[in-house]
Formats: C-alpha cells, structure tokens, sequence
C-alpha cells in the first residue's frame, strides 16, 4: 500500500500537524516497518516503531523528495534506531538487589506471554528460514520483500552500493532456495 497520488498532499498536511495526515502516514509504513524491525531481530519492536514515527514527526520538516525517498528515509531510521537499542542493550547494567532487581527482571523477561507468543508464532517459520543468513544477507531480504523497498533504497537504507544489495540477494535468495529444497 501507498500514498501514490495523494503523497504530496498528505506530506504537506503532516507537516502542519493534521491528524489524518499522520494517521495515513503511520497506517501505511506502521506495518512494514514493524516487519522488518521484526524480521532483523530487533528488541523490544513496538518501542522501536513509535521512536521511528516520533523521529519522523520531528524531523519531516527536513524532508525533501517523493514517496520513495520518504519511504527509504523512514526505512533508514527505523534501521538506525534498531543499532541505536542493539548498542544500548549491550550496554545495560544490571538493576540492584532485591524487590527491585525482581520486579525489574519479571518486566524484561516475563513479558506479555501471550503476545509474545501469538508474535513469534507468524515469525517462527520466516526466522526458520532466514536464521541461517548472514545479517547483511537476512537485513537485504527483509528491505526488500517485507518493507517492498527498491533495490536502490534498500542501499541507501544500508549506506551501501546498489551491487552490493544485489548480490546479497542474489546470495540470500540462493541459500533459501536450496535450504527449501533441501527440506524438502
């Protein structure tokens, strides 16, 4: 899904705040992003998703380009946000003793069970099959099918050259091939 015709008008309005503007906004890219963030392995999804629009929101007055530049920009944050938790994640320390330490452990661990579980289910078949990508290779595929992203934006979400996407794909989409033939 896309803005087409109507991206122009749409930008604009979400630049000076209309609701529906950014409604249409976070309705079609909301899903995409959230599957590729997803898809790549990234922590804690749903904050991911909304400090992308919230980086959008309070960048878009800097845009400037069509929808498929809007759509590879949008894509670049949510990528660099993902770095962004993988290098904080690293860098967490543990919480002290105690009630504390307790609370703070069933927080991040326990989670919500059953929407933990009903995510994972729709994502155990994809990871089955993309775990055994390098992380370049899985980050390729996921820009290019889940976000339907252009091989050219998909290298400038990456900050790498159009090649380079293409024989990661080419390469992904070889492994895959034989990992689905050799299941079979």
């Amino acid at each position: 899904m896309s803005l087409k015709e109507y991206f122009a008008s749409t930008l604009a309005a979400a630049r000076t705040g209309a609701a529906w503007a950014w409604e249409s906004i976070y309705r079609d890219l909301a899903g995409p992003v959230g599957g590729y963030l997803r898809g790549a392995g990234a922590p804690d999804v749903d904050d991911l998703v909304s400090e992308t629009f919230l980086s959008v929101a309070k960048d878009i007055h800097r845009f400037k380009g069509d929808e498929e530049a809007f759509r590879s920009w949008v894509f670049t944050i949510a990528h660099r946000r993902m770095q962004d938790a993988w290098r904080a994640k690293g860098r967490q320390v543990p919480v002290a003793d105690g009630e504390e330490a307790h609370a703070h452990a069933e927080r991040k661990w326990l989670g919500n069970v059953e929407h933990e579980a009903m995510t994972s289910m729709s994502m155990i078949e994809v990871h089955a099959l993309i775990d055994h990508l390098t992380d370049a290779q899985r980050e390729v595929l996921l820009l290019r099918v889940v976000a339907d992203l252009s091989v050219a934006q998909a290298a400038e979400v990456l900050d790498t050259s159009e090649g380079a996407v293409r024989a990661l794909q080419n390469r992904a989409l070889r492994d895959l091939r034989k990992e689905i033939a050799d299941d079979a």
